[in-house]
């Protein structure tokens, strides 16, 4: 398994427009084999930091998603929103693996 970890610089302003791209996304990625664990929008803090992590069952069915998504519809329509809507100003992408006793 492995878990992808999303830090994003957000504009604070635009919290409403993060959580409709968030929730664009949350179904996208159960749809191309995924589980999403949720995004964790500010709330005491930095205000302009938000995360969001899933995972696959492999890099390999993680890099598989990533191919897909450039075809789809609704993932192309999920970039485009946050680029027209500005609401992400920037991201940094992170792959963990998990230990489990």
């Amino acid at each position: 398994m492995i878990t992808c970890y999303l830090r994003y610089v957000i504009d604070p302003a635009k919290l409403k427009e993060v959580e409709h791209y968030a929730k664009l996304w949350i179904p996208l990625v159960e749809k191309f084999g995924g589980q999403h664990h949720g995004y964790f929008l500010p709330s005491e803090g930095a205000n302009n930091i938000a995360l969001a992590l899933f995972s696959f069952p492999s890099l390999a069915t993680y890099e598989q998603y990533r191919l897909k998504m450039v075809d789809d519809p609704a993932c192309q329509a999920a970039f485009q929103f946050a680029e027209e809507s500005k609401c992400i100003l920037s991201y940094e992408r992170s792959f963990f693996r998990p230990v489990f006793d």
